[in-house]
């Protein structure tokens, strides 16, 4: 055999093995062994590399198959799309594999032949070989399991979990057979290493010319460079169904992606517009009848009219985890309803939104969209970038107009850095889980939410009591993998750990507060307003599937509801605020890019809307998705009824729907940046 007959051999020549190492002024080694001829290139340390680099491409290839039988798309995919993904994946797997291996090689080249056969080497290159396997199977199993809950490679989601390892390691043992797949993982390892073992017992011995371990390191380099020009890095995008580019797509490749994007330059990288043009349109979608402007052109703060003899009314905000609209009987489930105690409520005495859509996927997007009404940017969201220290909140704005203001959380306040945003942005006071003395029930999350819900109606009731107005938010976390709950609450039993019984114990919670609030004195005086965080699980082909984004919003309380209703304006988690503000119907200042959707006037609501390093805007049944590199999609469609189809042509107003999109993001990220998202004061 020649080298040719390796994938790894093709950039070293026969002459490259013609001598064994020698290493000046040091004892002769191992002169007995002579060069490597061609026929035993396979037994040599670069036959076990293209092994190694072949093993790699066949776990990382082996799983794209587990996940094209799993998640593959239904309806109407072609043959030839499916065949794409393999192919299109195979060459970021390949990418990946070459990399490693060519670390292996490089290894190999700095060491010396005396040191590389000497005993302690072969133990430690063994070891770390089998270490190196277990750690690369189980991550491949945990990417599995990955994209089963957010169908989708490693993404920033992935990334932020890695911050917080008491709540994600915890939640995993508890979610996930962790203890099996690492026994198996391992078990794996040492049968990959025992046959290499046993299928090159004597590649040690086998000397190798310093000049032929050069030509083999450089030549996987250069195949390595050669294929990362055809690989696409921002993520595959061959096909219209994001799940195919997501099972086509390569996890390590877009896990480094998302770390490397989490603080990217807007600008830089998506599509913008002269920064006069962006202000003047970004203004004139936020105009409402009566609304005045700030003199300055590059601003939106704006100044919305009110009476300011009307009473302070008390706020009760329920952030509630992953209670998507998808579980609610009053919002269409053909399913029996997940949630009685809400439609209940719905039906009888609420006002409801029908046709809202969070603006992420994450409990940190929610917090970003409905506190303080902003929109997604890429990247991370302001709850935990550094410069938050001062943002404009609903908080900040009724604090300024005398109210106190808590903020309740049933886990760590460290997570996510939300402690530090509630306090920093117009919160007085944040409560978390160690303030909980003797909770009944705790899950790796935090404490469940009859406890969350229990002291949130002590609060209001101790903040009453002083006289003053409140302003009271709380999140849930019990509707959070492992799904765990207080026996005997509702009929399901909880050692099942279902997700629809995590959500009917929710429910059940949101009723229990909503019976103990309406034997209060403040109930009289309050607003409450019941919103999920995002929903429960992201599925559709599109580049940001809105259909799976959909929430509700339940309002609440004899000051403000007085017989049942229903919205159907199209609205999104940024339209939280405004809309509390405006039933509260006092004057205030604000910069937010939400709308009082009970005060929107003829104009159609939107969404502005965010997945992984997407961004859109919805309206009119139009979407526009904004992506790196100045990428631009469009899709059309009701999402209530179907999947949005994508839009080969866009027409006059669709260009005109990426202008919007275009302005209000880039209007976002320019007020960010220059520490001009605050209110006047």
């Amino acid at each position: 055999m020649n080298h040719a007959d390796g994938l790894l051999g093709f950039a070293a020549s026969n002459a490259f093995m013609d001598k064994p190492e020698i290493d000046p002024g040091a004892r002769p080694v191992a002169s007995h062994f002579p060069p490597p001829r061609p026929e035993t290139w396979k037994q040599s340390r670069f036959g076990f590399a293209t092994f190694f680099f072949l093993s790699l491409l066949v776990a990382q290839s082996g799983l794209r198959l587990g996940l094209f039988l799993a998640f593959r798309p239904r309806g109407d995919v072609r043959l030839a799309e499916e065949a794409l993904a393999f192919l299109v994946g195979w060459q970021g797997d390949a990418l990946v594999a070459l990399l490693v291996t060519a670390l292996l090689l490089l290894w190999w080249l700095l060491l010396p032949q005396r040191q590389f056969e000497a005993r302690w080497h072969r133990r430690l290159f063994l070891t770390g070989l089998f270490l190196f396997w277990w750690l690369e199977l189980f991550l491949l199993c945990a990417e599995y399991f990955f994209f089963e809950e957010f169908q989708s490679r490693f993404n920033t989601v992935a990334v932020d979990y890695l911050v917080y390892p008491h709540e994600v390691f915890i939640n995993l043992w508890a979610a996930y057979p962790v203890g099996k797949v690492v026994l198996g993982c391992a078990a794996l390892a040492a049968g990959w290493v025992w046959l290499a073992v046993k299928r090159w017992p004597r590649w040690w011995a086998i000397a190798v010319s310093r000049r032929s371990r050069l030509g083999h390191f450089a030549g996987a380099v250069a195949l390595g460079v050669g294929l990362a020009l055809t690989v696409n890095f921002k993520g595959t995008r061959f096909s219209s169904q994001r799940v195919l580019n997501e099972i086509a797509n390569n996890g390590t490749l877009a896990f480094v992606s998302a770390a490397l994007t989490r603080h990217l330059d807007y600008a830089a990288f998506y599509k913008t517009m002269p920064r006069e043009e962006a202000y003047r349109r970004a203004r004139h979608l936020l105009s409402q009848s009566g609304v005045e402007f700030s003199s300055e052109t590059n601003s939106i703060q704006r100044r919305v009219p009110g009476d300011p003899a009307l009473p302070r009314r008390n706020v009760v905000l329920l952030l509630e985890e992953s209670f998507g609209s998808e579980f609610w009987g009053s919002l269409g489930r053909a399913e029996p309803t997940l949630t009685p105690e809400m439609d209940k409520l719905a039906n009888e005495e609420g006002l409801l939104f029908t046709h809202l859509y969070a603006s992420g996927n994450r409990t940190v997007r929610g917090l970003e969209g409905v506190l303080s009404s902003f929109p997604p940017l890429p990247g991370d969201s302001i709850v935990k970038r550094d410069q938050s220290a001062n943002v404009a909140t609903i908080a900040r704005v009724l604090k300024h107009d005398g109210y106190s203001t808590a903020f309740l959380y049933g886990g760590r306040g460290v997570f996510d850095g939300m402690r530090a945003f509630a306090l920093r942005n117009g919160y007085d006071r944040f409560i978390e889980e160690k303030h909980f003395a003797k909770p009944t029930f705790s899950t790796m999350w935090g404490v469940c939410d009859e406890d969350l819900f229990a002291r949130a109606i002590e609060e209001c009731r101790a903040l009453a009591q002083t006289g003053r107005p409140f302003f009271v938010t709380t999140l849930s976390v019990s509707n959070h993998k492992p799904y765990t709950y207080p026996p005997g609450r509702i009929p399901e039993d909880p050692e099942k750990k279902k997700r629809r019984h995590a959500v009917k114990y929710s429910d059940y919670a949101l009723g229990q507060f909503f019976k103990a609030a309406k034997q209060e004195a403040f109930w009289t005086n309050t607003i409450f307003a019941v919103v999920a965080d995002h929903g429960a699980k992201v599925y559709g082909s599109q580049s940001i599937p809105i259909q799976s984004y959909e929430i509700p919003l339940l309002i609440a309380g004899p000051t403000v509801v007085t017989a049942p209703s229903r919205v159907p304006r199209v609205g999104c988690s940024l339209d939280v605020a405004p809309t509390l503000l405006g039933l509260i119907g006092r004057p205030f200042d604000n910069v937010f890019f939400g709308r009082d959707l009970l005060a929107a006037g003829p104009e159609p609501g939107r969404v502005l809307i965010q997945h992984n390093r997407d961004i859109g805007l919805f309206t009119r049944q139009r979407l526009v998705v904004l992506g790196l590199m100045q990428n631009v999609e469009f899709y059309e469609g009701d999402p209530q009824l179907t999947e949005l189809t994508r839009l080969a042509q866009p027409g006059s107003g669709e260009r005109e729907l990426e202008n919007d999109a275009i302005a209000l993001f880039q209007v976002a990220d320019d007020l960010y940046v220059h520490g001009r998202y605050r209110l006047p004061y």
